[in-house]
């Protein structure tokens, strides 16, 4: 079968075509319709990603397709596979895809859908009513976070992104008021867009000055949820007294051990799947390419000239 296969750690140059062997293993062959890429593949193909994979082999963890009876499933391969022809993947990890979503939407839900249901329900425990501000907007969690927030009974949500474009589009999503991301002046804009009032929570993908100035702007028993360091900044100091002082809580969050918690997975993909299907909740398709041209997929990824979700088609 044809596969994409890293050959050695690196950019996308890295990336070769290949004739593999049929995956073998216990658990379902999909016939794979669809791959999603991640900047997370990225981190694999250069070798910064824990646990490292053992070279040559196979990326692609997220993948769509028919099993052997027929059967349409999104699932999580965790440890690659999925940029190739047939993957097989654990039972437990394919969820039935409705014939309403898209390939692509549904492939859109799975990391960043699942990540963006978590952040909210899990960490934050949103509760009606509540402020909501979405760093990083308009990618691919911010953007479902801001219409799952408003879903999911949020008074208020703002959504915080670098460009006018990336503004304009979290506002087509649902969000009340979207301010420019930048580190300086953000906790003045983020309170002015609440009519000078400290919020209820932030979900934090940034990092750096951000992160710091995102626990600023907390109202008292507000929650900050970090899922990402996008800046690249050091990681700021966290002084539990300063928390304490205003009752501020500052959860993490990270996808993988999340989906070891019983009813973690499954469940809220039902969820993300009827929003999808009844039009409630809109992922943002990106670019498709032949699975022969996944170099250039990482690399207009990587250049951040993709919107929405990037998929590999076998």
């Amino acid at each position: 079968m044809r596969a994409i296969q890293c050959v050695r750690f690196g950019g996308p140059e890295v990336l070769r075509v290949v004739d593999a062997p049929e995956p073998v293993g216990d658990g379902l062959l999909v016939e794979v319709s669809a791959a999603g890429v991640n900047f997370a593949d990225t981190s694999r193909i250069a070798g910064r990603y824990q646990p490292t994979p053992p070279l040559p082999f196979i990326p692609g963890t997220e993948v769509v397709g028919r099993t052997a009876d027929g059967r349409r499933v999104l699932a999580h391969t965790f440890a690659g596979g999925g940029f190739a022809e047939r993957a097989v993947v654990a039972a437990g990890a394919a969820a039935t895809v409705p014939d309403e979503v898209t390939d692509t939407q549904a492939l859109a839900l799975l990391v960043q859908g699942l990540t963006a249901w978590h952040v909210l329900r899990s960490s934050a425990r949103l509760a009606p009513g509540e402020t909501v501000v979405v760093n990083a907007a308009a990618g691919g969690v911010g953007s479902l976070a801001v219409q799952l927030a408003r879903s999911f009974g949020a008074g208020r949500v703002i959504a915080a992104a670098s460009t006018p474009e990336r503004r304009a589009l979290a506002l087509s999503l649902g969000a009340d008021a979207a301010v420019d991301g930048a580190p300086d002046g953000y906790a003045d804009r983020v309170r002015a867009a609440n009519d000078g009032r400290p919020v209820n929570v932030v979900l934090e993908s940034i990092g750096g000055r951000v992160f710091t100035d995102g626990l600023d702007v907390l109202a008292p028993f507000g929650r900050l949820v970090t899922f990402g360091n996008a800046s690249r900044e050091g990681r700021p100091a966290l002084d539990p007294g300063e928390l304490a002082d205003r009752n501020r809580t500052v959860a993490g969050f990270w996808l993988r051990p999340a989906l070891e918690v019983p009813g973690a997975y499954a469940e809220p993909l039902r969820e993300l799947f009827t929003l999808t299907a009844a039009g409630a909740l809109r992922p943002l398709v990106g670019a498709e390419y032949p699975l022969a041209e996944a170099a250039r997929a990482f690399t207009d990824l990587i250049e951040r000239r993709t919107t929405g979700k990037v998929v590999l088609r076998p």
